[in-house]
């Protein structure tokens, strides 16, 4: 029998997540807030960005793709999520499955990038104060983010294309909520060796080379202050970085706690995980930064200042 003739899949299944029956209104209302409020949250960094020009800075342009990239990761699976909660028949065509799962890597990855390139910014602008606009020029700026776009599309196209070539022919239940790698892996019929071996040695180079280059950087940050100790130094220091280092803790705590419960094989507390992984964190986000930044908060007082101006000029 040919490849071509054990492919007879032509949708997928998603048992979605472990709730009981009695309590998915509840969870659905919470889960639809939750989905809210990460794309306002988002959608607001976004906006003040763009409408205040003290924030055209490189923080804030490498902040508004994180937002972005938050926005779009939630987007990925939170809406079909939302839509099997109240289907009788939760199902996902194949290509659909497909093009899930490829926007998952590429906006996951993609936020793994931009933190990298936020915590090489932080350093310049802690370790090279006085150098730091013709280090981190517009063109530096636009062509670090060139190159997080470009290394991540390739990255999710290449395991994509590596699960397209799989053949499924008999069980299409997916025990997630979405069409994650690793089980679509299980439910193929044909030889998965290639893409594992893929997707060890990529996985280790995207998760463990932008870890080290974080720490790297905060390394060097940390260096810097030690040699000119002040309250006042490290003050500035902490509010220049705190908001990137929660989101960076934020951010790698919940993808360890997702690999060490897939590795315990525990279903429950890896789809916890991933629900941690996948809508919390994108939510908290923006609220990181809203609380903690000062320049984001008078960003919005500087806007609503404008808007109440225009409003009483227009009566």
């Amino acid at each position: 029998m040919t490849k071509k003739n054990l492919t007879v899949i032509s949708e997928f299944l998603l048992l979605g997540l472990p709730i009981q029956p009695e309590h998915q209104n509840l969870f659905y209302a919470l889960f639809l807030a939750m989905y809210l409020t990460t794309v306002l949250g988002n959608l607001l960094i976004i906006v003040l960005i763009h409408l205040d020009s003290h924030l055209h800075i490189p923080m804030y342009l490498f902040l508004s793709n994180l937002s972005f990239s938050d926005l779009c990761f939630s987007s990925v699976t939170m809406p079909k999520l939302l839509q099997n909660m109240q289907s009788q028949v939760p199902s996902i065509p194949y290509a659909s499955c497909l093009a899930q799962m490829y926007f998952y890597l590429f906006f996951g990855v993609l936020e793994s990038f931009l933190l990298v390139v936020m915590a090489h910014d932080r350093y310049v602008a802690v370790c090279f104060p006085l150098h730091y606009t013709t280090i981190m020029s517009y063109e530096v700026c636009l062509s670090l983010l060139a190159l997080s776009w470009v290394l991540t599309t390739a990255h999710a196209m290449l395991h994509t294309l590596l699960m397209a070539r799989l053949s499924f022919c008999a069980d299409n239940v997916i025990p997630h909520f979405f069409c994650d790698t690793s089980t679509l892996l299980k439910l193929a019929c044909s030889d998965t060796w290639v893409n594992r071996l893929v997707i060890f040695f990529m996985g280790g180079l995207i998760l463990v080379i932008p870890f080290i280059l974080i720490i790297m950087s905060y390394a060097r940050i940390v260096s810097t202050i030690l040699k000119v100790p002040s309250a006042g130094g490290i003050q500035k220091a902490f509010s220049t970085c705190g908001s990137h280092l929660s989101v960076v803790s934020l951010f790698y705590g919940t993808i360890m706690g997702h690999l060490c419960s897939s590795t315990n094989h525990n279903t429950v507390k890896e789809t916890v995980m991933t629900v941690m992984y996948t809508v919390v964190t994108p939510m908290l986000n923006p609220f990181i930064y809203s609380l903690r930044n000062r320049d984001m908060k008078r960003a919005l007082g500087r806007v609503f200042s404008k808007k109440k101006i225009s409003f009483s000029l227009k009566w």
